[in-house]
């Protein structure tokens, strides 16, 4: 009788910090033993890049060797989202059985999943019908401690890969930055109103010309408990399901129902 092969689950690994930050590293050594890792990644940081793309010059990627343990590695010049193309199509002889992105040295909570590299290389994987998780460490520092954030990584990846899994499921986890025995444990939130209050700070270069610089304040307009801000802040690991489909079905109602010109 022939023995059944049964093939390893491949997991695409992916970020916005690119190949060389700490945190991409944390996340391959957190589930290198749930299945095959490939790693697909930009060759620099590409932070609040959104869902962008690249389609003005060309695409180079380039096989990295002995870069990280346990794992296949690739680099290329383009977005986070270049990356999840990139490796659908002229990587993996399969689609990955999940893609997962980060872990992002920053946090990605609330409003900042609009802008993030990080969830934008997970809703394409998405998109492309393959089930995808972003992970957030609320630690912007290169120096960050990840032990805590690859403990709450393995046991959200190793749960949800013996699940019967949605082809479009997205999951959008931050980790706050306390150490493991502070963690309060993993709660499932709903993405909170809160957005920066932004200025442009206006300097003078050298030569007298005006240049500006991104400042802003974050505020949290939404003061329920069911929140990912509200966990984070209480030392809960936030985890929120989301989707690519940005279709207002309420409005979409009203319209149908009272819009007069119809």
């Amino acid at each position: 009788m022939t023995e059944t092969k049964v093939e390893r689950p491949i997991i695409l690994v992916t970020n916005d910090d690119g190949i060389t930050a700490p945190g991409i590293h944390s996340l391959v050594n957190a589930v290198k033993d749930l299945g095959d890792v490939v790693v697909v990644a930009p060759d620099k940081p590409q932070s609040g890049m959104g869902h962008a793309i690249t389609i003005g010059v060309p695409l180079r990627l380039n096989k990295v060797k002995d870069f990280f343990e346990g794992a296949e590695a690739w680099q290329t010049n383009g977005t986070p989202v270049d990356c999840v193309k990139l490796a659908v199509d002229k990587i993996l002889h399969r689609k990955p059985d999940i893609c997962l992105s980060g872990i992002n040295h920053g946090a990605n909570h609330s409003i900042n999943v609009i802008y993030s590299g990080t969830m934008s290389a997970a809703m394409e994987a998405s998109i492309e019908s393959i089930p995808s998780i972003g992970f957030s460490l609320l630690d912007y520092s290169i120096d960050a401690d990840f032990s805590a954030a690859e403990f709450y990584v393995h046991k959200i990846v190793q749960s949800v890969m013996k699940m019967n899994l949605d082809k479009h499921f997205l999951l959008n986890v931050n980790i706050p930055a306390v150490p493991l025995d502070l963690m309060n444990g993993i709660k499932v939130c709903k993405q909170a109103y809160a957005k920066y209050d932004e200025d442009f700070d206006e300097r003078l270069d050298p030569h007298g010309r005006k240049y500006y610089w991104l400042t802003g304040e974050f505020k949290n307009f939404d003061t329920g408990e069911d929140t990912d801000v509200w966990a984070l802040e209480h030392n809960y690991v936030s985890v929120v399901p989301v989707h690519f489909d940005l279709t207002n079905y309420k409005l979409k109602k009203d319209l149908e129902q009272n819009w007069d010109i119809l």
